[in-house]
C-alpha cells in the first residue's frame, strides 16, 4: 500500500472525484435553446444544447424548465405560438419531444403535482392589455391533455404545489395577491393581498407589526418543505414575505435587495434564497430566525432563477442576458456563501432546474 502511495505522488496521479448524480437545465428565452450543464464540484461546462421551438423565423422564448418527479422527462414553457403559448414534455436522455400542450398567452412558471400527474401553468401575458383576468392552465401530463383554463387574476407569474400535492400557490404581479387553488376540486379557494396594510376592526391606525403600505407585486411564491410556510418576493417592495399557509397571515417581512424576484428555500429548511433582480445580489435568509445574513453579488446584473443541488452545498442562479453580452449561471457554495463558479450562457438565460440522472 506504501508502495502504491508512493507511486501515484511519484507520477502526479490524483484520483478524481466522482462527478455528482445530477445536471442543470437552463431556458434561453431569445435562443429557443435549452442548455444542459455538468457540475463536478469546481467548475460548471456545457453537456448539451437542445432546440426548442416551433418558428424558425421568430423566436418563441422558453421561459421555464421543470422536471418529472420520477426523472423521466423534463417540461418547458414556451412564451409564444400561433397565437397562444405551449407547455412541451421532453424525454430525459434522448430529448425527444413527447407531447405538447396548448396554454395561454406568455406562459411562464411550471408547478407539478408530486405524482407527476398534473401541471399548472401560469400564463402571464406580458404582452397583452392590462388589467384584465389572466388563466392558469391545468395540464395532464400523461396525454399532455389542457383540463381547464382557470380563470385567475391580473398577471399570474409564479405557481408552486405544496409538498403534499394538495394546494396549489400562484403569485399575481399585477392584482398584488396570492391564490390558493384545490388540486382535488381545480379551484380557487383563498386570496390573500400582499400589498395591502391590515387596519384594526374598530377602523382606528394600522395592527402593530405590520409591513408599510406599498404595492408587493409578487413575482413569484414557494413553500416551505413542511408545506407550513409560503415565502413570497415582493418586485416594488423589495421584500420577503413570509406567510403562514394555514391562515395566510403575515409571519414577517423581510427587507431584501433591490427588484426581488424569485425565492426558493433549500430542501432541508435551512435556507431561503432570494434573487435582487435589481441590485446585481442574491439574499440568504435563514430560513429558522428569518433574518437576512448575507447579501451575495452575482456575476452579471440581473439575476432571475434558483435551483439547489441535492446534496444541498450549492446553489446554482441564472442571470439575464444585457444586449450582446451573455447571461450566465452562478454557483454558490452555501457552507462560506460566496460565489465559487460561474459560466456564461447566451440568449437570456431564465428558468433553471436541477436535472437528476443515474
Amino acid at each position: 500500500m506504501r508502495l502504491i502511495t508512493a507511486l501515484a505522488i511519484l507520477t502526479g496521479f490524483v484520483a478524481a472525484p466522482s462527478p455528482p448524480g445530477y445536471r442543470i437545465l437552463v431556458a434561453s428565452e431569445s435562443g429557443d435553446i435549452v442548455t444542459e450543464l455538468r457540475w463536478d464540484g469546481t467548475a460548471l461546462s456545457v453537456a448539451k444544447v437542445v432546440p426548442v421551438g416551433i418558428m424558425p423565423a421568430d423566436i418563441d422564448g422558453p421561459h421555464n424548465v421543470a422536471v418529472a418527479p420520477d426523472g423521466s422527462a423534463w417540461y418547458v414553457t414556451i412564451a409564444h405560438g400561433t397565437p397562444y403559448g405551449s407547455l412541451w414534455k421532453m424525454s430525459v436522455g434522448s430529448d425527444a419531444l413527447l407531447g405538447r400542450a396548448q396554454v395561454e398567452m406568455f406562459p411562464t412558471t411550471i408547478g407539478l403535482t408530486p405524482d407527476g400527474a398534473l401541471a399548472f401553468v401560469a400564463n402571464s401575458d406580458f404582452h397583452g392589455d392590462h388589467p384584465r383576468v389572466n388563466v392558469v392552465t391545468v395540464v395532464q401530463t400523461a396525454t399532455m391533455t389542457p383540463l381547464t383554463n382557470l380563470p385567475a387574476c391580473d398577471m399570474p407569474h409564479g405557481v408552486k404545489v405544496n409538498h403534499a400535492g394538495t394546494r396549489v400557490y400562484v403569485s399575481c404581479m399585477n392584482s398584488d395577491e396570492i391564490l390558493e387553488i384545490d388540486r382535488q376540486s381545480l379551484r380557487i379557494t383563498r386570496r390573500h393581498k400582499t400589498g395591502e396594510q391590515p387596519q384594526h376592526a374598530s377602523g382606528g391606525p394600522p395592527i402593530h407589526g405590520t409591513p408599510a403600505a406599498h404595492d408587493c407585486m409578487p413575482t413569484f411564491v414557494s413553500i416551505s418543505p413542511d408545506d407550513h410556510r409560503l415565502y413570497v418576493a415582493c418586485n416594488h417592495g423589495n421584500t420577503l414575505q413570509v406567510l403562514d399557509a394555514g391562515s395566510l397571515e403575515l409571519v414577517k417581512e423581510i427587507p431584501v435587495g433591490a427588484g426581488a424576484y424569485n425565492v426558493e428555500p433549500s430542501a432541508d429548511g435551512s435556507w431561503i434564497i432570494v434573487t435582487n433582480k435589481k441590485a446585481q445580489s442574491v439574499s440568504l435568509v435563514d430560513a429558522q430566525t428569518l433574518t437576512e445574513v448575507a447579501k451575495i453579488p452575482t456575476s452579471k446584473p440581473l439575476p432571475h432563477g434558483v435551483a439547489y443541488a441535492p446534496d444541498g452545498r450549492w446553489a446554482f442562479i441564472s442571470q439575464e442576458s444585457v444586449g450582446v453580452d451573455p447571461g450566465a449561471v452562478d454557483v454558490i457554495d452555501l457552507t462560506t456563501r460566496a460565489r465559487v463558479a460561474t459560466i456564461p450562457i447566451p440568449r437570456q438565460p431564465t428558468g433553471i432546474t436541477i436535472l437528476q440522472t443515474p
